[in-house]
């Protein structure tokens, strides 16, 4: 497989936002993010970038990913395998760091399935994110 994980670097952050911009997800900052945005993993084939996600580790044996994120104009039949080899990539981190529980919220059905096929419980009654600016 061509495909390789790494950790984020300094340099991912601007396409990271452009490809939640394209996605029409709010502009983020990277004071939200796991260690001021490097706390993750992205994707990448022959150098280029495909997905990206965080890892969220907390204070108790539970870690959340989130932003999970693909670039939109990638059209190479990998996409899923990248996907994939994100989501165990994040898991993988946790696991290694001795986690229990790996948490997410999502609405996009091809990343559902993703969690699905790699052992994930997906609720099948629909959720919602509920959220509150308070600084």
């Amino acid at each position: 497989m061509e495909l390789k994980t790494r950790a984020l670097q300094e340099s991912d952050w601007e396409t990271m936002q452009l490809w939640w911009k394209a996605w029409g997800w709010p502009e983020v900052t990277k004071d939200l993010m796991p260690l001021e945005g490097l706390g993750g993993l992205i994707i990448e084939k022959h150098g280029k970038s495909i997905a990206s996600g965080f890892l969220y580790l907390t204070n108790a044996k539970v870690a959340w990913t989130e932003w999970i994120v693909s670039d939109p104009e990638y059209r190479e039949d990998d996409r899923v395998d990248a996907l994939k080899l994100l989501v165990q990539g994040l898991e993988d981190v946790a696991v290694s760091q001795g986690y229990k529980i790996i948490l997410s919220v999502g609405r996009n059905k091809g990343l559902l399935k993703v969690h699905k096929e790699l052992g994930y419980t997906v609720d099948d009654n629909p959720s919602y994110e509920i959220s509150k600016k308070i600084a």
